[in-house]
């Protein structure tokens, strides 16, 4: 997952929101007994704190971010096992090539020289086929996760006196913190919170199994290094 998807996305979710809830803020002023605290928020904040936010882990280890994206991850197993298959019948084919190529006729050869060729640019399109399909995927899980997430963030922030919160899912010397300490990052409590919204449940797992913060379901070429 891009961190250009990021950054456009976030642009995109954390600009509607904003207006979303200034413009709630803004209705329910005609109605003194339903005032909207969050779009007043928005309007009136005078927080000057700067946090931060690693908005790319907070989606990725949200207990809806884990179950989705195991789910996604189980779904692409058939692919990756198809994928498998085919990059084991083209390593056999070199093995032939390498172990038989000098002893072979000008004809045989040719023609598995041929076969490699064909296997070689069916597996490579079928890879990055394969990797587009679970980006976009992948993309789409991001998205509904952030939609529901940055009225949340917007919310957090108004509360506790920030006036800015940086995203540092890319790191230095591509993203824009140089260096920022533990204390003024968000990410932790933003997970809390959204978890609690949205009434997901945390991923079972074994006992032995660790979690890492964030997983990222991939699909490489089978047999990279």
């Amino acid at each position: 997952m891009t961190s250009n998807f990021f950054r456009s996305l976030m642009a995109l979710v954390f600009f509607s929101a904003a207006s979303v809830l200034a413009q709630a803020g803004a209705a329910n002023s005609e109605l003194p007994s339903a005032p909207s605290a969050a779009g007043d928020a928005v309007a009136t904040s005078t927080g000057s704190k700067v946090g931060t936010i690693n908005i790319e882990q907070a989606i990725f280890a949200s207990n809806e971010g884990q179950r989705d994206f195991e789910t996604l991850t189980k779904k692409l197993e058939p692919k990756q096992t198809e994928l498998k298959k085919m990059s084991d019948e083209l390593d056999s084919l070199k093995k032939q090539l390498n172990a038989q190529g000098n002893s072979m006729n000008e004809e045989a050869r040719s023609t598995l020289v041929n076969s490699i060729g064909q296997k070689q640019k069916s597996l490579d399109r079928s890879v990055q086929d394969a990797r587009d399909d679970a980006q976009a995927q992948q993309q789409d899980i991001a998205q509904k996760i952030l939609q529901k997430m940055a009225p949340l963030i917007v919310k957090y922030a108004n509360d506790h006196g920030y006036g800015v919160i940086i995203d540092t899912s890319n790191p230095w010397p591509n993203g824009p913190v140089l260096w920022a300490g533990q204390s003024v990052d968000i990410t932790k409590a933003i997970v809390e919170a959204y978890n609690v919204e949205s009434g997901v449940a945390a991923p079972v797992r074994p006992a032995a199994e660790k979690t890492p913060a964030a997983t990222h379901p991939t699909t490489s070429k089978p047999g990279a290094k």
